[in-house]
């Protein structure tokens, strides 16, 4: 496994003696082996777990993974993580999602083997890791702080993992080229770290992890630190990346726009547990819970109940619905973009208040008891307290227990 990266931030302390990231000053030399030889404690496994010794020269098979019944409490009272389970497929770009507290980073750092599960297992293939550690379990990471070598270059950091490997040198300087050629730095071997962009280093840090061929690829927040215009350039190229090299990826994330634009398929957390998992589409488009409905995208939520067979009731009347739910009480969910002004429609408002966003207004609509809010694309000019009526197709309307 491929990381280089000190848990928390930039630099490290032990006897006084610096330990230098990207942007500090270090004090052990240009040896990256001896500035890993002096990490203490959990920074030196998460540091220098640079990679599975058994790794093979070609590119692995794609790695599925497995996480059975997991569960954690860091102060045996309170559980972080309460049964959790997951089936990853070999190749998939898997993200789990959620607010802070979850538990994504915990389930993340239980697969990466910085951390042991109080109970569960979790296999690679046909292989239990549980008990393994990170540096037997072939896996790259890609951290939040991309920890980069000051002193070496583009090269010599994407490599390093490679010479840990004793990979031979020109068997080296192929990879590197060819892992630099997955993430778009092509002509940047020569660079130092120092002359790149924030959006460059992490790409830098992503190629890192995926030269060394890991069987899975864990990445943590990898775009937090990033603008929103470059987070958004990175999504589209991460997944290429991920996909080009047929790597299973985790990701963590608390990005539900980062989730929807890069996943294969997404776990919502909340509070330690799963939610719901499923395709971007699914979770959108048919969220399980208000919990779902809520974290994914906006929601107007509305409390009704089923009174037959694909018919709602609540204070915006009678609506038609494709949900199958039995008949009692429901919430009812509308998302802002499928409410159509203009249409004939079932339900009447007025509008209270309005901002434009440029190719979409969104409009605070008083509906009776309700406010709904309206997404309207190239909308024209409207005021407060102009009326309008609302329609809404059946397969939008979702019902939720």
């Amino acid at each position: 496994m491929v990381v280089g990266v000190v848990p928390g931030g930039a630099a490290g302390r032990e006897g006084g003696r610096t330990l230098g990231w990207h942007g500090s000053e270090a004090t052990l030399g240009s040896d990256p082996a001896r500035w890993l030889e002096h990490l203490p404690g959990s920074g030196r496994r998460e540091a220098a777990a640079m990679s599975d010794r058994a790794a093979p020269s070609a590119r692995q098979q794609a790695t599925a993974v497995s996480i059975q019944a997991v569960e954690k409490s860091y102060d045996g009272k309170n559980r972080v993580l309460a049964g959790i389970e997951l089936a990853i497929a070999a190749g998939e770009i898997f993200f789990l999602l959620g607010g802070s507290g979850c538990g994504k980073t915990t389930l993340l750092r239980i697969v990466a083997g910085f951390l042991a599960p109080d109970a569960g297992s979790v296999r690679f293939a046909d292989q239990d890791v549980t008990k393994l550690p990170p540096e037997r379990r072939g896996i790259g990471m890609v951290f939040q702080h991309y920890a980069l070598w000051p002193h070496l270059d583009v090269a010599g950091n994407v490599g390093f993992g490679l010479e840990v490997l004793a990979i031979p040198s020109k068997d080296r300087a192929k990879r590197i080229g060819e892992a630099l050629d997955q993430v778009g730095l092509g002509g940047f071997s020569g660079r130092r770290v120092g002359e790149l962009s924030g959006g460059q280093q992490q790409r830098v840090a992503l190629a890192r992890a995926l030269v060394t061929r890991p069987r899975v690829l864990l990445l943590d927040e990898p775009l937090s630190n990033l603008d929103a215009r470059l987070r958004v350039e990175m999504r589209a190229e991460i997944r290429t990346a991920c996909k080009a090299a047929g790597v299973t990826a985790i990701s963590v994330t608390h990005d539900q726009a980062e989730a929807l634009s890069t996943a294969d398929r997404i776990a919502l957390m909340d509070g330690g547990r799963i939610a719901q998992v499923g395709t971007p589409r699914e979770l959108y488009d048919r969220p399980a819970s208000r919990v779902v409905a809520s974290f994914i995208g906006d929601a107007n939520l509305i409390p009704g109940r089923v009174v037959e067979k694909g018919v709602v009731e609540s204070a915006l009347g009678r609506l038609a619905t494709a949900s199958s739910a039995a008949t009692g009480p429901a919430t009812l969910c509308l998302r802002p973009e499928r409410l159509r002004i203009g249409d004939p429609g079932t339900i009447s408002g007025v509008i209270e208040s309005g901002t434009f966003l440029g190719p979409v207004a969104l409009w605070t609509v008083r509906c009776g008891e309700v406010r709904l809010v309206v997404s309207e694309p190239a909308a024209p000019e409207r005021r407060p307290g102009d009326a309008l009526r609302l329609a809404v197709s059946p397969e939008h309307v979702v019902v939720l227990p």
